[in-house]
């Protein structure tokens, strides 16, 4: 799991690096198929420019507290234990972040483990004055990834009961800045991190279709521009548009906003008519942890939920330093 979420943050733009990696992973077949399916862009250089944004937005102009109590070479310990159970997402990159820095860890759990109440997650040892400048964004990003995680994890493990084979997937709608931060924490979580950006595959959305003029239409326009390797996906909103999106080459009908009764009225017609080979069915929006398995039910392909981003509470941690 830690390999993948590494490969997460890696260039699809640079071959160099991607030809290395496949070079080094060929003798594994399965770690190379997954890593061409998940890497998208340089999001390792991203976030790490997002991360010292947030630590220069902070700082200010300098720790005032921490610069006139603590000597300038003061070396001492700091320990971020848990005070929630939960899935700990984040600590390869908070561990990365440390060392940027030239703290030393010395012990530290692992992103995906299980974590309870008191755990002790990382356990560093450096210039005091630096581990107080880093310990809230720390924390802030630990907590939330962590928390991101912690309800992917439950949501897959509800639908995975009822159907372990539809995938769960993240939305786009996430706060400024932190959207790879919170897919790479979707995919720890044991979710699907849907695109990572613009970039990834073609999603042709109401808008779109408001702006083109039609289903068909659209679905045309992007057969007939966009690459063969590109997937093509298409949102509806009834039952005549999703016929129109199969008959017309979508690789993915998402049905959006619809009731568990509409979707299985659609996916009827769509049986009926022999309509869903090679075409994957993902049902979005108004979809929560509360109503999910509702969907569950409908033996789609994909259920995509917003909630797990914008709306998830970050778990609660703390840095201690004695």
């Amino acid at each position: 799991m830690v390999l993948i979420v590494e490969l997460l943050l890696l260039f699809k733009s640079n071959f160099y690096v991607f030809f290395l990696i496949v070079n080094f992973l060929i003798i594994n077949f399965l770690v190379v198929i997954s890593l061409l399916m998940i890497i998208n862009h340089n999001y390792r250089d991203i976030m790490r420019d997002i991360i010292e944004y947030m630590i220069k937005e902070d700082c200010g102009f300098g720790d005032i507290t921490s610069n006139t109590l603590i000597p300038v070479d003061k070396i001492f310990e700091a320990r971020l234990k848990s005070k929630e159970d939960g899935v700990l997402a984040g600590i390869e990159i908070i561990k990365n972040l440390v060392s940027d820095y030239d703290i030393d860890i010395i012990s530290s759990m692992n992103d995906g483990d299980k974590i309870k109440k008191g755990d002790l997650l990382l356990e560093i040892k450096g210039n005091a004055r630096t581990i107080l400048l880093l310990e809230r964004t720390m924390l802030n990003l630990l907590m939330r990834m962590s928390g991101v995680a912690t309800a992917t994890n439950n949501v897959v493990d509800k639908v995975k009961k009822i159907n372990p084979n539809i995938r769960v997937a993240g939305t786009r709608k996430t706060s400024p800045a932190l959207q790879k931060f919170d897919k790479v924490a979707i995919a720890i979580g044991g979710g699907d991190t849907h695109r990572f950006a613009l970039d990834d595959m073609v999603l042709i959305k109401d808008n779109h279709i408001a702006v083109v003029g039609s289903v068909k239409e659209a679905l045309l326009l992007a057969k007939s521009k966009v690459s063969f390797s590109k997937k093509i996906e298409i949102e509806v909103e009834n039952l005549s548009d999703a016929l129109i999106a199969c008959e017309n080459g979508a690789d993915i009908v998402m049905l959006d906003n619809m009731g568990p009764s509409e979707v299985i009225e659609v996916l009827t017609v769509l049986d009926d008519k022999n309509l869903r080979n090679n075409i994957l069915i993902e049902v979005s929006g108004g979809i929560n942890e509360d109503n999910i398995l509702d969907y569950a039910k409908c033996d789609v392909d994909i259920i995509s939920l917003g909630s797990l981003t914008h709306s998830t509470p970050s778990l609660n941690f703390s840095l201690d330093m004695d």
